[in-house]
């Protein structure tokens, strides 16, 4: 057991924090891998969640709550600087040491619910083009796995494309990232019209909940303050408006829910790095459903997803319609918002 969580954190550190550039969890990854005491209160962590993001997790929601203590000067977030020229697993493992209670309350009643809102700049050029072959129509929108919601507001947040600028020019929420390869990103000069907008998730949190919010700012990797500060303002954001969502499982709820969408608008279910949690069969039975569903007026699923060949996760453009179902791999995207590479000729 000690192994195994172990082994899990050299991994999380070793290739998801190096490939997403956060070296102090990088750091403190491998650190913890090799500390009994420290790995003692992931344990603690749900069966099916992930140990390294709930005990950073639990940390980081300490930090916010007030917790006074140096290890926030590694975190850029919390207006430290990771760049310190001092090792940060002392203080940190000193921190987890003396506040070992809070933290294993936290990972044992807690679960991951990360809503990383750059990746509505994969949203963006996706349901461009499905308003494109809707020929204008508004949209009708179904997001999977939400978590707060905070992209079902896609369209209300402005983007930059390399020096391309779109969207909302006066939202709380700018997001930017450079274009990859040959191929711009194509982007309607006006932003689709949304007629519509519910979402699905096991279990949602309320951005009208401070402490909801919190743990959503605390899930957020440290390195990058500007990742805050969008998730920040994006909670302010759904405050004003809370997203519609309803708490249960995708593949009971989806039909009933597919039967409330406005007949004039063009329905489009959505997900973002969620299928992987499902079972290889709650995949076929979630295909299947859209399939079936498309007979009786066609679906386009836009999915972000992880491959499970662990390569660069894709961003795909699914047809349902006339019980077939066609899919268009549309661009490459680095999931934390880093940079998008646009694949698709036809676009």
């Amino acid at each position: 057991m000690v192994d195994e969580l172990a082994r899990r954190f050299e991994v999380f550190g070793a290739e998801e924090c190096r490939e997403y550039g956060a070296p102090l969890y990088e750091r403190l990854s491998l650190a913890v891998a090799g500390d009994p005491a420290v790995l003692a209160l992931a344990a603690e962590t749900r069966p099916n969640q992930p140990p390294p993001n709930l005990l950073f997790g639990a940390v980081q929601l300490l930090l916010l709550k007030g917790a006074e203590h140096p290890l926030a000067r590694f975190y850029p977030a919390l207006g430290g600087d990771a760049g310190r020229p001092e090792d940060p697993w002392p203080s940190f493992r000193d921190f987890c040491l003396a506040h070992a209670e809070a933290i294993q309350r936290i990972v044992a009643t807690h679960i991951v619910q990360t809503n990383i809102v750059e990746r509505s700049l994969c949203l963006y050029p996706a349901f461009g083009l499905v308003a494109r072959r809707a020929g204008g129509r508004p949209l009708a929108l179904i997001e999977v796995g939400a978590s707060a919601g905070l992209n079902l507001n896609w369209d209300r947040f402005g983007y930059a494309y390399g020096g391309r600028r779109v969207g909302d020019p006066a939202s709380p929420v700018q997001l930017s990232c450079p274009e990859l390869g040959e191929r711009p990103v194509p982007l309607l000069e006006r932003t689709p019209a949304v007629a519509w907008r519910r979402a699905l998730d096991l279990n949602p949190l309320d951005v009208r909940d401070p402490e909801a919010a919190l743990w959503l700012q605390a899930l957020t990797w440290p390195d990058d303050p500007a990742r805050a500060a969008h998730q920040e303002r994006a909670i302010e954001l759904a405050r004003r408006d809370p997203p519609r969502i309803l708490a249960g499982d995708a593949l009971d709820l989806l039909p009933g829910l597919l039967a409330e969408v406005p007949p004039d608008a063009q329905l489009c279910v959505y997900h973002t790095v969620v299928l992987h949690q499902f079972s290889r069969e709650g995949r076929r039975q979630f295909a299947e459903l859209l399939r079936q569903a498309g007979e009786r007026r066609p679906i386009y699923e836009v999915a972000l997803g992880p491959r499970h060949d662990g390569q660069i996760p894709l961003l795909q453009l699914t047809q349902h319609s006339g019980g077939a179902s066609a899919t268009t791999t549309l661009a490459r995207f680095q999931s934390h918002g880093a940079w998008i590479e646009w694949l698709d000729e036809t676009a």
